[in-house]
């Protein structure tokens, strides 16, 4: 079911309310009133596909060591939500299958960022981009395989070059059009402060979608969506 994404998308779930990146954080964002998602897809070291942005443990679970160097089997019992709240002391970090359940039940698309450890932007792109091709619930509308990983990017355009993808940029929009070419994709995802208002009529006369993250002030959302963007990725869905 090919749909575009709304204007609102939660970002990592509604981590605004709930802890990133965990089923938690994706069922607040449903409760919000979001339709749409977007979490990080990252490997353990025994190449589990589980949702988390870090390198390092430390800032999510408390824990010393590298997300790349653990295994799942660690990671499982690792608590994922304290760090956020005493509330959310029972998430723990999800596998990906685990979140195309949730989004399944309470039919929600998403856009799936690749997100590799330093070094591991192949694999990472291969086995997230072919999970994604696998097992994707068909009844949802088709999700995005978005990264700033261009090795990522490529791995997806290899392995599924049916599910439309996005170029994620942060630092520049230098040289942003011949990677999407290369990529080819389909939406351009940046950084809201890069963007003025010329650069958004530049970008969509391309005709990409342009979709800007983070933006939890609603006058800012109004603004970007007067210049013609597509869709905001935000922490506060309820807000936008």
């Amino acid at each position: 079911m090919i749909a575009k994404p709304p204007f609102v998308i939660g970002h990592r779930g509604a981590c605004g309310h709930a802890p990133e990146n965990t089923l938690g954080s994706i069922r607040k964002a449903a409760e919000l009133g979001a339709r749409w998602v977007e979490f990080d897809a990252m490997l353990s070291a025994d190449d589990e596909i589980i949702l988390f942005h870090d390198d390092a443990l430390e800032r999510i679970t408390g824990r010393d060591g590298l997300t790349a160097e653990t295994s799942f089997d660690v990671l499982r019992t690792l608590d994922a939500g304290s760090w956020f709240s005493h509330d959310f002391a029972a998430e723990r970090i999800p596998t990906l299958m685990e979140a195309f359940t949730v989004l399944g039940e309470l039919g929600l698309g998403a856009v799936v960022e690749i997100k590799p450890s330093d070094g591991r932007g192949v694999e990472t792109g291969s086995l997230v981009a072919a999970a994604v091709r696998d097992h994707w619930p068909s009844h949802l509308p088709d999700p995005i395989i978005s990264s700033f990983n261009e090795d990522g990017l490529a791995q997806a355009l290899d392995h599924a070059p049916e599910i439309p993808r996005a170029l994620n940029l942060y630092k520049s929009l230098d040289g942003w059009q011949d990677k999407m070419v290369t990529y080819d994709c389909v939406a351009l995802h940046c950084l809201e402060s890069l963007l003025n208002e010329a650069d958004v009529a530049k970008i969509v006369r391309t005709g990409y979608d342009l979709r800007c993250f983070t933006v939890n002030e609603p006058a800012r959302a109004s603004e970007l969506r007067s210049w013609g963007v597509a869709s905001v990725f935000t922490d506060f869905p309820e807000r936008i």
